[in-house]
């Protein structure tokens, strides 16, 4: 593309004008970057996700007996904050009523001492009730009522510690589960052989949040509709390991329990946390505080310490406590905003960044090795401190941005890049795409057990991360026929939606998908005139709202028929832009640099003095359909992405 087939379409003068404003919000946002830059070197953003972090971070230090009145008070601010008009809790904002957060908040606050005819109370109580109360709640839900005895463990489907004894080759093991839901399920395989109960006071008690009496209603799974199915047979199985429950055998037991607490304490990282993530943290810490491990034992102590560090949010009104956070992701997508929009690549800024990343990367095993064998070390975590998952689509970001940044030792960087090759080349699935922690978990299998209703378990190959690979293979060099772009380029066409898009598994979501891939296309130097990709860009063309952005809510997770849909969102903006910006030919017609130079505009006339721009919108995803996350920088350096990239097009360099 180039200057003349822009001008071509916005006539002479406005191509000039609105380079002029996309170069001054460009700038306006470079400059914001290398003022909030971090001495050592990083960015880093709030990562905002659902209410029940915050709850759970209550019933989490009511269960340790570390209940500290003054923080209590600045998380009952909290979540009376995040509370919808209607006295309920979504999972994302703007999102519908979520009955698993608001149980959860409802049982915090009323431990917290808000009383029973609370306004807010009455209202989420209506709406427990009105979608049959605690018993339609989801396992996890269930499990933490059942810590304070709010629900009995007989009615929890099995969970014995045992299963940790279950080799790699055998059809169900640890390792057939995601890494954040192996994390999560062994500290929780402790809880389930104890099934520790912490009575509250009479004041906190939830009976109220039933449909009958509590003792009649707190039932077992029902059986599943069809027992000739997986979902029975696990039901079957789980009624006889409930039997097995009464009268487990002792020295087997006492075995299981040493090997998950020798998993646990294996993997705790420097931090204090474990998995970079909240869920098999706390979990962690009520596993091994359930065995008798002192709160000033070693591991109790960093793991208590680490609300205290770096996952914390909190002033002299509110407390919320990060599900994770995301200092490696958000520096690399920082650098390549900063040298997309003109940073000189031996930047001052983008090379301590740069030395910070290099520091970072993970040249340790981890879980991914149960399934990679014969890989040597190499790729990045999300986190400062996750060195059992390093994950692909961090290392894919990083090493473009180290790639294009420039450094006095080169050849330090050069090593690191090509042991981060290795490793990414060495996680490819064996279906052509890449996943973000592992190769090949894709068991289908277990998602029907029935405790598995807490979200993914399963961490299989994704289009946006194989199109991130993809982008940085081509960036390196490599071309359509290479065999590992030639794999994953089969298997994006094989999960192109009919209509043309892309879905997003890590981002909100047909957007985050198509506005990942088509710059992946361009960089292994696909023909972008092919038909498929055309789709792609008559899909993005076709979803532009009026106000000249792009937006899709979390729900067209799920309702397929919201994909594209939604308010505009800088984030969402910049993805389509990079899309299209990547898709455009030299003789792309008016409509095309219409909506490119409508979806700039958009960005120009959105950005705040100061070089950011507003986004209280979830673009970010978890778990599609369970958990949703606003990443307090992607409002910032995706758009500075998009605007560099569209001025490198508006000038035709």
């Amino acid at each position: 593309m180039g200057v003349t087939a822009v001008a071509s379409y916005l006539g002479p003068g406005e191509r000039r004008k609105l380079e002029e404003a996309a170069s001054q919000a460009a700038n306006r946002t470079i400059e914001y970057f290398l003022r909030t830059q971090h001495p050592e070197g990083w960015w880093w953003g709030k990562l905002e996700s659902n209410v029940t972090m915050a709850a759970e971070y209550l019933l989490l230090t009511q269960f340790l007996g570390v209940r500290e009145e003054k923080r209590w008070h600045k998380v009952v601010n909290y979540l009376c904050r995040e509370a919808r008009p209607d006295g309920t809790w979504s999972i994302y904002y703007g999102g519908p009523p979520d009955l698993n957060s608001t149980i959860e908040c409802y049982f915090s606050l009323k431990l917290a001492g808000i009383p029973l005819d609370d306004p807010l109370l009455e209202k989420a109580r209506a709406f427990i009730l009105s979608q049959g109360g605690v018993p339609k709640a989801r396992i996890f839900t269930k499990l933490w009522l059942a810590l304070f005895g709010q629900w009995p463990w007989k009615a929890l489907p099995a969970m014995p510690p045992e299963f940790m004894f279950l080799p790699t080759w055998f059809p169900l093991n640890l390792y057939e589960f995601a890494s954040w839901a192996r994390a999560t399920i062994v500290p929780i395989l402790i809880i389930w052989a104890k099934r520790p109960v912490r009575p509250v006071p009479e004041f906190a008690r939830i009976d109220e949040l039933f449909p009958g009496p509590p003792q009649k209603v707190a039932r077992p799974l029902s059986p599943p509709s069809s027992l000739i199915s997986w979902k029975g047979f696990f039901w079957g199985l789980d009624r006889l390991l409930h039997h097995y429950e009464r009268r487990p055998l002792g020295l087997l037991r006492k075995a299981a329990i040493k090997e998950a607490v020798k998993w646990i304490i294996a993997r705790q990282e420097a931090d204090g946390a474990w998995g970079g993530i909240q869920p098999p943290w706390v979990y962690a810490l009520i596993a091994l505080s359930v065995l008798g491990y002192p709160l000033d034992h070693p591991v109790m102590k960093r793991g208590l310490e680490a609300f205290e560090g770096a996952f914390k949010v909190e002033d002299d009104q509110l407390y919320w406590p990060q599900a994770c956070i995301s200092p490696v992701w958000d520096t690399a997508l920082a650098m390549i905003g900063l040298l997309d929009a003109g940073l000189p690549p031996d930047h001052p800024a983008l090379q301590r960044a740069a030395h910070w990343l290099l520091k970072e990367q993970v040249l340790t095993g981890g879980d991914w090795q149960a399934k990679v064998k014969g890989v040597e070390p190499g790729g990045w975590a999300f986190e400062f401190d996750n060195d059992y998952y390093p994950d692909v689509d961090d290392t894919a970001e990083v090493m473009m941005a180290l790639y294009r940044t420039r450094l006095a030792n080169e050849a330090r960087k050069e090593m690191a890049l090509d042991r981060a090759l290795a490793w990414v080349l060495g996680m490819q699935c064996s279906n052509g795409g890449w996943a973000a922690f592992d190769r090949d978990n894709v068991r289908g299998v277990v998602t029907h057990i029935p405790f598995c209703d807490f979200g993914e378990v399963l961490d299989y190959p994704t289009e946006d991360v194989t199109a991130h690979v993809v982008e940085m293979l081509g960036l390196l060099g490599y071309g359509p026929h290479f065999p590992p772009v030639a794999r994953a380029l089969r298997f994006l066409r094989r999960l192109q939606d009919p209509e043309g898009p892309w879905w997003g598994r890590w981002g909100v979501n047909y957007i985050y998908g198509t506005g990942a891939v088509l710059p992946a296309l361009k960089a292994i130097g696909e023909d972008m005139t092919r038909p498929y990709v055309r789709r792609a860009v008559g899909w993005l063309l076709g979803c532009q709202n009026s106000d000249g952005g792009w937006g899709e809510s979390c729900a067209s997770y799920e309702d397929p028929s919201l994909k594209g849909k939604g308010e505009s969102t800088a984030s969402q903006t910049a993805w389509a832009l990079l899309g299209l910006l990547a898709a455009t030919p030299e003789d792309a017609d008016g409509l095309l640099w219409q909506a490119i130079a409508k979806g700039v505009t958009f960005l120009v006339e959105t950005q705040n003095e100061d070089g950011t721009w507003e986004e209280p919108q979830f673009t970010g995803t978890g778990f599609p359909r369970d958990f949703y996350i606003n990443y307090h920088l992607y409002r910032n350096y995706w758009p500075l992405m998009a605007l560099g990239r569209a001025l490198t097009a508006l000038r035709g360099e």
